[in-house]
């Protein structure tokens, strides 16, 4: 059997192992079988095994008076080994993965105290024709297609849209103030924003955030490629990747809430 067929059919204990961690991550307090098992919608007597196996194993700890189970020091322990890690190591994985994916180099950006945005990570599909942005490449913050996301996300007035509006270098700038506006609008709702061609010529840029637990963007991810490569049906499987990707980091590196919206809605 392959790795792949074997990768396809998830261990239902282990599923529920790891339901249940990060349900007692999350809550911060202890709770008993009952309270567990209705959280995570598992059986409860299959609840139960699964805390005395994780107890015995030292992932969780169970406190016999009150007849409640927290998280134990032996998930730390499993943690050591990312604690410190440079956040482009952790997300590096997920960029490879969408690069090969959909053939485009798959950008991962900062998001600075002095609006701005820098490139820190990327990656790229070799055999694949694609732009090149060098490391360290700085933008101006609302340009692009992480730019408008997080003019959504910040929910600017039409004042604020406008002065920036005016003050940035397009090669190919927006029809008009409306069209710019629009496409913010657009991102609100979408959770991605695309620029086609715009910021710079021949190029087109889907871009969505990471959020951390307070729900402030920390990183911007975008996919970059030649315009003309993706049609619109493309475009919309990676924009709506790169959300589900973003909520999913998020999670794991800041414990956002797990499902929370990129932008207001």
């Amino acid at each position: 059997m392959s790795d792949e067929s074997s990768s396809a059919r998830p261990v239902g204990a282990l599923v529920h192992a790891l339901r249940i961690l990060r349900h007692l991550a999350a809550q911060g307090r202890p709770q008993g079988v009952t309270a567990i098992a209705r959280a995570t919608d598992i059986n409860g007597s299959t609840c139960f095994n699964i805390l005395r196996t994780l107890a015995a194993e030292g992932l969780v700890s169970f406190d016999a008076q009150a007849k409640t189970y927290r998280p134990a020091m032996g998930l730390v322990e499993l943690a050591v080994g990312v604690l410190g890690t440079n956040p482009g190591d952790l997300i590096r994985p997920e960029l490879q993965r969408m690069a090969q994916d959909y053939r485009v180099l798959m950008c991962l950006w900062h998001i600075t105290g002095d609006d701005r945005i820098v490139l820190i990570e990327r990656a790229f599909d070799p055999g694949a024709t694609r732009v090149n942005l060098p490391l360290g490449k700085r933008l101006p913050v609302y340009t692009g297609g992480v730019g408008r996301v997080l003019a959504a996300h910040r929910a600017l007035s039409e004042t604020e849209i406008r002065h920036h509006f005016e003050t940035l270098r397009w090669e190919s700038p927006p029809a008009d103030f409306a069209a710019y506006r629009a496409s913010i609008e657009t991102a609100a709702r979408l959770g991605y924003a695309e620029d086609l061609g715009q910021l710079y010529v021949g190029v087109d840029v889907i871009g969505a955030l990471i959020l951390d637990a307070r729900g402030q963007p920390r990183y911007g991810m975008s996919s970059i490629s030649l315009s003309g490569q993706l049609d619109a049906a493309a475009r919309q499987t990676i924009g709506e990747d790169l959300v589900r990707t973003g909520r999913r980091i998020g999670h794991s590196l800041f414990a956002a809430p797990q499902g929370a919206s990129p932008v207001p809605t």
